[in-house]
C-alpha cells in the first residue's frame, strides 16, 4: 500500500493524543509525577494503536512496538490489539488480531485481550468479534477492557453515576458475570481517574454499591501494580480495602503475571506487589500461573476465570 495512504489511515482512525490528557478527561490532577505517568500511558497506547492501523500488519507492527520504553511498552501492545481489532471489523477480515496474539503479541496476551475490549466499546454491536474467537478462560479480559474504556471516556456515567452497561451481558453468554468482568476494568480506570492517588481511588471504589467493590478493588490493585504510581499510599490502600483486601492482592498478582510474562518487570512493580500481596513480582506471577483454572475445572455456577481469581485470592491471603 502507498505510504501516504497508510499515513492517512493512521490520521483518520487514531484519536487525538489530547484525549488522554488528565485535564481533558477531567480527572483528579494529582501530583506532576503521577500525572506524567497517566498521560504517558495514554500516549503509549495511542502510539501502538497508530502503528497498528498504519501498518495493518500483525507482523510489521511488532518491531515498532518494541521501540516504546519498557515501562510503557505493554500499553502500546494493548493499543495495537485495539487497532487490529478495529481493522478486522471494518474490513470483515478477522485474522489480524488472532495472528498478532499468536505471534508478536503472544507475550502480551492479557493486554491484547483488554485492547480488543477497547475496540468493542468503539464499534457498533454487529461488528464485535465473536466470543468464541477468544480463549474461553481469558475472554473475560475483553470485557475488562470494555469496562475500562467506558469509565475512562464516559466518566460521568460510569464513575459518577455508577451506571451498568447492558451490552457486555448480551455478548458474553453469561449475563450474570459480564457486569462483574466490566467492573474489574472500571476498577482499573479508577486508578487513572484518581491520578494514582491511592486514597482518592479508595474513595471512588467506596462510592459504589457494596456488592461491586470487590471487583473494583481487584481492578485498582491491577492498575496500581501494572501502571504504577502512588507508592507511598499503597499500604493505606490495602487497609482501606478491608474485607476486599484479597481482591486487591489478586489484581496485583495478575498484573505481576502480565509483566513477568512479557519480560517487562520494572522497579515500581515490586514496590506494589510487596505492599499489596506481600510477594516479589516473580513469586506473585508464579502463584497466578499455579492457580490458573481450566474451563472444565471451573466451580459450579462460576466461569473458569472467576474460579481462577478466587483461588488466587485465597492463596494470597491465606
Amino acid at each position: 500500500m502507498n505510504p501516504s495512504v497508510r499515513a492517512l489511515r493512521r490520521r483518520v482512525l487514531t484519536p487525538n493524543t489530547a484525549q488522554t490528557l488528565v485535564s481533558t478527561r477531567g480527572f483528579h490532577p494529582g501530583r506532576p509525577t503521577e500525572r506524567h505517568m497517566i498521560e504517558t500511558v495514554g500516549s503509549s497506547f495511542l502510539t501502538g494503536y497508530g502503528h497498528a492501523v498504519e501498518t495493518a500488519s500483525p507482523v510489521r507492527v511488532g518491531p515498532l512496538l518494541e521501540e516504546v520504553p519498557e515501562r510503557y511498552r505493554g500499553f502500546a501492545y494493548e493499543g495495537a490489539a485495539m487497532g487490529l481489532t478495529v481493522l478486522d471489523a471494518l474490513t470483515r477480515r478477522g485474522a489480524r488480531l488472532r495472528d498478532f496474539l499468536a505471534g508478536a503479541g503472544a507475550p502480551h496476551v492479557y493486554m491484547g485481550y483488554v485492547g480488543a475490549g477497547w475496540a468493542m466499546a468503539r464499534l457498533p454491536r454487529p461488528l464485535w468479534p465473536e466470543p468464541r474467537a477468544f480463549d474461553p478462560v481469558l475472554r473475560w479480559l475483553v470485557l475488562d477492557g470494555y469496562g475500562f474504556h467506558q469509565a475512562y471516556f464516559r466518566t460521568g456515567r460510569f464513575v459518577a453515576r455508577h451506571r451498568v452497561d447492558p451490552r457486555p451481558a448480551r455478548w458474553s453468554g453469561d449475563p450474570g458475570y459480564a457486569s462483574r468482568a466490566a467492573d474489574q476494568g472500571i476498577g482499573r480506570a479508577l486508578w487513572f481517574v484518581a491520578c494514582a492517588d491511592a486514597g482518592r481511588a479508595a474513595d471512588l471504589v467506596e462510592s459504589y454499591p457494596a456488592d461491586r467493590r470487590g471487583d473494583l478493588y481487584g481492578g485498582v490493585g491491577l492498575a496500581a501494580t501494572y501502571a504504577g504510581g502512588g507508592a507511598e499510599g499503597l499500604a493505606s490502600l490495602r487497609e482501606r480495602a478491608g474485607e476486599h483486601r484479597r481482591w486487591l492482592a489478586q489484581g496485583s498478582a495478575f498484573a505481576a503475571e502480565a509483566r513477568v510474562r512479557a519480560g517487562l518487570v520494572v522497579p515500581h512493580v515490586g514496590v506494589a506487589t510487596a505492599a499489596l500481596c506481600g510477594r516479589t513480582p516473580e513469586e506473585a506471577a508464579a502463584l497466578a500461573r499455579l492457580t490458573r483454572t481450566r474451563e472444565e475445572d471451573a466451580e459450579a455456577g462460576a466461569p473458569a476465570y472467576e474460579t481462577w481469581r478466587a483461588r488466587l485470592a485465597e492463596r494470597l491471603t491465606r
